[in-house]
């Protein structure tokens, strides 16, 4: 099929969120669809590097498919202001790294005649500096075009996890949820060895790279509001502390 069957929209995507992520994804998304950003405190410069224009927040949320890249911790109060301006059967997508409290609050205050797709782009900036091609990203349908996202992913180059909610952050807990603690301990362990090194602890450094420059909010995200982060980090705390009593 051709990139214009699997186009979107026929209007430009609106991109509410203009950080790391946001930039990621306009990179990515608007040579294929017209975007347009709204943002706070919006990097001008980038936008139009990237050729994205800045506009107004109703001027985003009167798109007929609108892209939530703003962190977990703002999502009710976006997903509120933007109730006022969508129109019927506009398709909302969050791109959020947890699932299930995004996917209640978008199910809860969204009107019912608006779509709306979950989705969690399984890589990020640094992950994704070389491209995208053969990505992950979990696609959790609520109500509406999940195959037609699921078709413009798949499209774009990304490996598409049709999944839940519940088991996308289940899963992810113990995935990002293990990486992103372990990240933040050696992270801690300064100054790190750059001469006496061996392969294990360099692929160790270059994942840690891979996360270390993350918003503090995606920890946040990450280790307190996915439901079952909290079993896996005492999990590990247990393992950890039991290893050091047997040695």
């Amino acid at each position: 099929m051709s990139a214009k069957s699997h186009k979107l929209s026929a209007g430009p995507i609106g991109l509410i969120g203009f950080g790391a992520f946001g930039q990621l994804i306009a990179e990515h998304i608007h040579p294929r669809c017209p975007t347009i950003v709204f943002d706070l405190m919006p990097d001008v410069a980038r936008a139009k590097e990237l050729g994205v224009d800045i506009v107004p927040f109703e001027v985003v949320a009167s798109c007929s498919i609108v892209v939530l890249a703003v962190p977990v911790s703002q999502m009710r109060v976006v997903v509120t202001d933007l109730t006022s301006f969508l129109k019927p059967g506009a398709l909302v997508i969050d791109v959020g790294s947890v699932k299930v409290e995004p996917a209640e609050i978008m199910g809860e205050l969204l009107p019912k005649d608006v779509e709306v797709v979950a989705t969690h782009p399984l890589f990020g900036p640094q992950s994704a500096r070389n491209g995208i091609l053969g990505q992950k990203i979990a696609i959790c349908p609520i109500r509406g075009r999940r195959l037609r996202v699921a078709a413009f992913c798949r499209m774009i180059g990304l490996d598409v996890i049709l999944t839940t909610p519940e088991e996308h952050d289940r899963q992810v807990a113990e995935v990002q949820g293990l990486t992103h603690l372990v990240a933040s301990l050696v992270l801690k362990v300064n100054p790190q060895p750059t001469r006496m090194t061996t392969r294990s602890f360099e692929l160790l450094m270059a994942a840690v790279d891979m996360v270390r420059h993350d918003a503090p909010e995606v920890l946040q995200a990450i280790l307190t509001t996915n439901p079952y982060a909290g079993h896996v980090l005492e999990r590990f705390k247990s393992l950890t502390y039991a290893l050091g009593e047997s040695n």
